[in-house]
Order: C-alpha cells, then sequence, then structure tokens
C-alpha cells in the first residue's frame, strides 16, 4: 500500500518516526512536497477561514496526496508529554481534513499520546494491525522507528558567530522555510546565528518554568516559555526572534509570559499568515538586526 504522509504541523520534528514505522512494516511511504505557492492556495481553498496558518498549509499538503496513495496518514496528536497538551485543532485535525477536502482516500486517524514509548505503542499496535496481523512485526517496526527517531535532531545551534539570537515558536512555523520566508537563511546573511529549543535540556526548561504561578497547560508554551527564559537570562544570546501563527491562542499567552520574565530583552515578535508580505518582514528582521550590531558595539567601547 501506498502511505500518503502530509508534510506538515509536526512532520518536521517526528518525520524519522513516521516513515520509519511505516516502511518498516513493509509499505511504500508517499510524501508531499516542501511547502509552496501551490500548497498554500490548496489549503487556504479547502481549510475553514478560521483556521491558522499551519493547518491551512497541512489541509494543503493533504489535498496534494489524496490521489497519490491508498491511505493517509492524519496525525490526531493528543499529548507529547505527561500532564500537557497541545493546540486542540490537532484533536480535531483528521475531521477537518476530511470534512473540507473531498476524495479523500481512507485515513489513519488514531489518537496519539507519546508522552513515553508505552502510551505511544498503543498507537503503533492499532495502526499496524491495518497493514499486518503479524505483531512481532509491528513491535519490530515500532522499536525501529523509535531508534530512527533518537537519532534525529531537527534543531539548530549556530557557532562562529558575534551576534546569536534564539528562534522561538511551533515547530513547524521554525522549520518550514516557506512559511517563515527563508528566515533562517536570511539571518546567516546578516551574519546572525540562530539557536533553537532543542539544544537547551529539558531539565533546564522545566527549572525554567518553575518561576510561573502555575504549571502551563500547553506543551508549546512550556517549550516556549523556557527556552526564551533560559537564553534570555542566562545571556546566551543577544536577543529572540519569536515566530507566532496570527490568531494563534496559546501564543498570546506565551508572548506576554515571556515579556515580563525577560522585561527589556530585545525580542522581535513576527506574526504570520497567509496574507504576510515579505517585504514589511523584511524591514522588521533588518530593522531587529541593526539594534542588535549597535548594542555590540556600544558593548564593546
Amino acid at each position: 500500500m501506498k502511505v500518503g504522509v502530509p508534510r506538515g504541523l509536526l512532520f518536521y520534528k517526528y518525520r524519522p518516526f513516521i516513515t520509519t514505522f511505516f516502511e518498516e512494516l513493509g509499505e511504500e511511504v508517499v510524501l508531499s512536497p516542501e511547502t509552496d505557492k501551490e500548497i498554500l492556495n490548496l489549503g487556504s481553498k479547502y481549510s475553514v477561514d478560521e483556521a491558522c496558518l499551519p493547518v491551512k498549509v497541512f489541509h494543503g499538503h493533504a489535498a496534494y496526496l489524496r490521489d497519490k496513495c491508498d491511505i493517509i496518514f492524519l496525525p490526531r496528536i493528543m499529548q507529547l508529554r505527561e500532564r500537557e497538551y497541545i493546540c486542540p485543532k490537532f484533536c480535531g485535525l483528521p475531521e477537518m481534513v476530511i470534512n473540507s477536502v473531498p476524495d479523500m482516500p481512507k485515513a489513519i486517524t488514531f489518537p496519539i499520546y507519546a508522552f513515553s514509548e508505552k502510551s505511544l505503542r498503543k498507537w503503533a499496535v492499532k495502526t499496524g494491525l491495518i497493514f499486518t496481523k503479524n505483531y512481532l512485526k509491528i513491535h519490530n517496526s515500532y522499536r525501529a522507528a523509535l531508534a530512527a527517531q533518537k537519532k534525529f535532531s531537527p534543531g539548530i545551534n549556530d557557532i562562529d558567530y558575534d551576534i546569536k539570537i534564539a528562534l522561538v515558536g511551533h515547530p513547524y512555523n521554525v522549520y518550514d522555510s516557506f512559511v517563515n520566508m527563508e528566515l533562517v537563511s536570511k539571518l546567516h546573511k546578516m551574519g546572525i546565528g540562530v539557536i533553537t529549543e532543542e539544544y537547551i535540556g529539558d531539565e533546564l526548561i522545566d527549572k525554567e518554568v518553575k518561576t510561573l504561578f502555575k504549571r502551563p497547560f500547553w506543551t508549546f508554551t512550556r517549550n516556549s516559555y523556557g527556552f526564551s527564559s533560559y537564553v534570555g537570562t542566562h545571556k546566551e544570546v543577544q536577543g529572540i526572534i519569536y515566530l507566532s501563527s496570527f490568531a494563534c491562542g496559546t501564543d498570546s499567552i506565551t508572548i506576554e509570559f515571556i515579556k515580563d520574565r525577560l522585561d527589556n530583552f530585545p525580542i522581535l515578535v513576527l506574526k504570520i499568515d497567509e496574507q504576510t508580505g515579505e517585504a514589511g518582514f523584511n524591514t522588521r528582521i533588518e530593522a531587529f538586526v541593526d539594534m542588535l550590531k549597535r548594542a555590540v558595539v556600544n558593548c564593546q567601547l
């Protein structure tokens, strides 16, 4: 069978696990292409207007694959960490796609609880049984997928740059170069290094999160706040760029938490949606970088 895997949302962080699991089961994995204008237009056409940009992009990837696979993987991700949840749109993502995009093939939509290997195994077994009744094969595919994921790090940690910024935001905004308009490449051309949350250990993030009044309900809030708080208070970077989808409810809270924690630390918030113009986007980045460079020069005088 051809298994369609949309290249959107958390695919950027968990690609090795997803592709390895299906391939080890003996299936052919069909990926949608990198996000481009065609994908975005498809997503805008079929998605509801109120959806954020990443969800619209995912609709576009799913629509692209609908006639190119026998079955499509529409991840219903419920939890990535115990006692924490992610955006509610992830929970209802399969229904959003199936009811918005016509002529969709059969879909894999079992809930994914990925806060432990044991909880994730339940998804693997249910999904594996679609393709084979051999439990040993499913188990081996699951172990191989875990091993592939553990070897993978999607993060960025540039070295040998005089100025470095923390790039903060949901993974699908940080690592989709079309969505963020090649932000990382633009920063490199300006002589700015980048670090992302993957290079700050969970124990350090958890320590920073404890400064909040109560534990965050959302995993993305926990990650973004803890990462920003650590690099800001420990002066690991000269500034922070926060990539946020327009109308993202969790980000609206997280950004205020970070600003309150870091007070006058240089922070640039970039809001993105399908209408964002690249010229204005570039102008804001250039102005922010110029400010950081002036601050560094003043400190050296």
